[in-house]
């Protein structure tokens, strides 16, 4: 037997190459001599990076930026070096999740250091190609901070250069581009992306994603005309610059200026990630392809990760199992889309933290896996 285990990670639990570690001793039990092959996954979002790099044997970096906040963070980042392609998650620079509760509010958020990031892998690295997954953001600055680190000149009716927060969109009234980095014209942007919301108006960023960035009502009124106006300033300097496009509205607007100031290109974060990593050469190869992630419910099958896995399996007829740490009612739903079935490792009642034990997770994930392809070995036995 060929197996493919592309397992997404199992959040606070087990990361994507413990899952995948687990499921391998498992179909290992059942099938000694099986060839079994652990591709890291992610959907564009946390884990991207370890991912990417795990799969092509990259280089994980370590930068100090420019945080949310203003506050210096240190963030990760991935190289592969002979392919000068850097791997970016935007949530280490400018992620809600450094941002404590009490102190969210998109006036005062910036994606500076995502900037800076960029500047880093191109000037100290050699890095022309860039995959950036743009999830979990804290901002709304229409990526106005990434851009100014970048040397894009954003100016006040003063001449002076505005405050790179999301405060500053307010006060721009003239932009400058010939002070941008000069290598950013060799580089090339993909960007793991999975929301369509345009920049502005009632599915813009500032009215759909502001409330949980910590925005009141007024200041997502106020920033949606700021951005509209950014994206008219924008389109003057540039040239053309459409705030309509799809995904323009994605991160606070990182989007928009991913697209028009870097000419980045938008792709479904799981594509995005299986085409990097080459997973499709070892599914065509494979008898099953195993799947997962900590929950399957009905979002699932609206593209995450193991949808995305299973979708890519289906077009080369393979059978696909998928194993998760919680299953709900709406899971089925992933059954139309290519998963053929699945299975929840939880064995005895116990509560949500004892679940999540990673010692108790992998124990889980292996006993559920092997009993499954147990089952399928009798079955092949029978045919």
């Amino acid at each position: 037997m060929k197996a493919v285990v592309a397992i997404d990670s199992f959040k606070g639990s087990l990361e994507t190459l413990e899952s995948g570690a687990a499921v391998r001793e498992a179909i290992l039990a059942v099938y000694p001599e099986a060839e079994v092959r652990v591709c890291p996954l992610a959907d564009g979002g946390e884990g991207t990076v370890a991912a990417v790099v795990a799969a092509k044997g990259g280089e994980l970096c370590h930068h100090r930026v420019t945080g949310p906040l203003g506050e210096e963070v240190t963030a990760e980042y991935g190289v592969i070096p002979e392919e000068r392609l850097a791997v970016i998650e935007m949530a280490a620079a400018a992620g809600i999740t450094l941002v404590p509760e009490e102190r969210r509010d998109p006036l005062h958020t910036t994606t500076y250091g995502v900037g800076e990031l960029i500047a880093h892998a191109i000037t100290e690295k050699g890095c022309r190609r860039f995959l950036i997954g743009i999830g979990g953001s804290a901002t709304n600055d229409g990526g106005l901070g990434m851009l100014s680190a970048l040397g894009f000149r954003f100016l006040d009716k003063d001449g002076r250069p505005v405050a790179p927060y999301g405060r500053g969109l307010g006060d721009i009234v003239r932009i400058e581009t010939d002070g941008a980095l000069t290598a950013l014209s060799e580089c090339r942007f993909e960007v793991a992306c999975d929301v369509t919301n345009p920049l502005c108006g009632d599915r813009g960023c500032s009215r759909i994603y502001g409330p949980q960035k910590g925005a009141t009502e007024a200041t997502v009124t106020t920033m949606d005309a700021w951005l509209s106006r950014f994206a008219r300033l924008s389109a003057e300097a540039l040239g053309g610059a459409s705030a309509d496009t799809p995904g323009a509205g994605a991160a606070g607007g990182l989007g928009f200026a991913l697209l028009s100031y870097l000419g980045a290109t938008l792709t479904s974060g799981i594509e995005l990630v299986m085409r990097v990593t080459g997973l499709e050469a070892y599914v065509k190869e494979a008898d099953v392809v195993v799947t997962g992630e900590g929950r399957l419910d009905a979002q699932s099958s609206m593209g995450k990760a193991p949808v995305g896995v299973a979708a890519l399996a289906k077009r080369h007829q393979k059978p696909v199992l998928a194993f998760a740490g919680a299953v709900t009612e709406g899971a089925t739903l992933c059954n139309e889309r290519g998963i053929d079935a699945f299975f929840p490792i939880v064995r005895t009642p116990c509560t949500l933290g004892e679940a999540m034990d990673k010692r108790t997770a992998y124990q889980n994930l292996k006993n559920t896996a092997e009993q499954a392809f147990r089952l399928v070995r009798a079955f092949a036995k029978r045919m």
